[in-house]
């Protein structure tokens, strides 16, 4: 591949992330999401040779871009981070001291035409992060039934209109199956008003691109392999981007569950593995959005295990 990481993926919230996990004489650490490979570059730089630091991603580009790393101290896991608890313990990891996790789909999936993930590039409905497995969207979308399509534009991508998406689609596959992001377009481009269209159409691609890739099951897994991972002390940083996953990072940290059910003790207080480090998230400056547009919807928070 010919761009380099920088193009792959602008970290967002990078010093601010980083800066979280509290990094001091070395340690284990894990960044869940390595990307383009940004944060754990400077993960890295600040262990100085005195750590461990393992970077997960399922996608064969991203490993690609671990090539050039420094692998004293350093391993590329390729796997979902759902496995996270799996793989620590494969490797003899008894427990580690922070978790980054930067849940944001990266810009090159967006830019990667053959990959579907974008409204603005025509191409085949895919959108698989893993590409070895699982269904495409274009599997999704031409299977599911009228019901289950519904759901899922409502709770993924939060559209009123999701009965009448979903009904079109069904609809729609009866003469010709829905193979290409142009053949989808054609079919739901006519519910969605001009001034919002582009936010709308956001919203159906996001909610396809969870149900692929069970954007919230793995994060469920991972929000609670690590809770039972870190050490005392250890430190769960994650960047959020749609309300979705937000709400589970934060129940996560504020309950000890993704639900946001309370275990109350006998005197009203919260039993939690967690302490929140910021109460008030941390969002980009002014500044860091001006330079990566993809940042604005960035959420970070932090919290360290009990």
């Amino acid at each position: 591949m010919a761009e380099g990481n920088e193009t792959y993926h602008v970290p967002v919230l990078l010093t601010e992330s980083v800066d979280g996990l509290n990094i001091g004489d070395g340690g284990c650490f894990v960044d869940v999401t390595f990307g383009g490979g940004g944060h754990s570059r400077e993960i890295l730089s600040r262990l100085n040779g005195k750590g461990r630091l393992y970077s997960f991603d399922q996608d064969a580009d991203a490993e690609r871009n671990a090539d050039g790393l420094d692998k004293s101290g350093f391993t590329f896991v390729r796997s979902n981070f759902r496995f996270l608890k799996n793989f620590m313990r494969f490797y003899g990891e008894e427990g580690i001291d922070g978790l980054l996790a930067d849940l944001g789909v990266s810009s090159h999936h967006f830019d990667d035409s053959e990959r579907g993930f974008s409204f603005r590039f025509d191409g085949k409905l895919d959108m698989r992060m893993n590409q070895r497995a699982g269904k495409t969207a274009a599997d999704v979308v031409n299977t599911y039934d009228e019901k289950r399509l519904a759901d899922i534009f409502y709770l993924y991508g939060e559209l009123r209109q999701s009965r009448k998406i979903a009904a079109a689609i069904v609809k729609a596959r009866q003469g010709k199956r829905i193979e290409t992001v142009a053949d989808f377009l054609d079919v739901v481009k006519v519910f969605f008003r001009s001034e919002r269209e582009k936010k709308d159409m956001a919203k159906v691609f996001q909610a396809l691109r969870i149900e692929v890739n069970h954007e919230m099951d793995a994060l469920r897994d991972m929000l609670k392999g690590a809770a039972d991972m870190l050490k005392p002390g250890g430190r769960l940083v994650v960047i959020t981007y749609h309300s979705l996953e937000d709400r589970m990072v934060k129940n996560m940290m504020k309950t000890g569950n993704v639900e946001g059910r309370e275990d109350k003790d006998f005197f009203g207080r919260v039993n939690t593995p967690f302490r929140l480090v910021n109460r008030q998230v941390i969002v980009p400056s002014d500044e860091e959005m001006a330079r990566n547009p993809r940042s604005r919807s960035a959420k970070l928070r932090i919290a360290e295990k009990l």
